[in-house]
């Protein structure tokens, strides 16, 4: 018995060194108040003047430019409202597009641009086409896809032809143009080209 007794005696210290920690660190915990966690709302992080962001292909080359006067970041959704917005769209293959905007919001990480009042897209011309310009109070950007488009009043304009109506798609891939609701019409012998009525009523027409 004598023998056990100074390992009864080590396991009783260490059970009573387990206890006494778990304890203190009960007491800590209970004791010293925790901040609850953050409640992310739609208020800006972090921000920046002439604001410049650039994409490029995995091969590294550029292919996107966005900036402005100021720039703010949105952490809840992940998303940049920027003032006196400029979009450069120079994806290989396709005409460089330039879109300008009082205000714009950049998010989808990047996958949309909503150009908010006076927006104005402007395609510039290539061996085969004039330059097309596209005017409204709004004009999303999807820049990887290449296309731009709008469900309000837009005017389009290429050489002396104009179209206006009420919601476009335009897609500097195909170099396709849809404009829907067409309300007046002006086109011009030397951009005219064959153009077509699909079953919804869309009028497109490849500028």
């Amino acid at each position: 018995m004598k023998e056990r007794a100074p390992a009864l005696i080590a396991i009783l210290l260490l059970l009573t060194l387990v206890i006494g920690t778990w304890w203190a660190a009960d007491y800590a915990q209970r004791a010293i108040p925790i901040d609850p966690p953050r409640r992310i709302t739609h208020e800006p992080d972090s921000w920046s003047s002439d604001f410049v962001m650039v994409r490029t292909d995995p091969e590294g080359v550029a292919i996107n430019r966005l900036e402005g006067d100021y720039m703010q970041h949105y952490p809840d959704d992940d998303s940049y409202e920027i003032t006196k917005a400029r979009a450069v769209g120079q994806q290989p293959g396709s005409p460089i597009t330039i879109g300008t905007s009082n205000t714009a919001i950049m998010d989808q990480g990047g996958g949309r641009i909503v150009m908010k009042g006076d927006a104005h897209v402007h395609r510039m011309p290539d061996p085969d086409n004039s330059a097309l310009d596209v005017k409204s109070q709004q004009l999303t950007i999807l820049p990887d896809e290449d296309v731009v488009f709008t469900d309000l009043p837009a005017l389009v304009v290429q050489g002396k032809s104009t179209m206006n109506g009420k919601g476009m798609r335009y897609d500097n891939n195909t170099r396709q143009l849809q404009v829907f609701s067409a309300t007046g019409v002006k086109i011009s012998g030397e951009e005219s080209r064959p153009s077509r009525s699909t079953p919804s009523g869309t009028t497109e027409k490849k500028p």
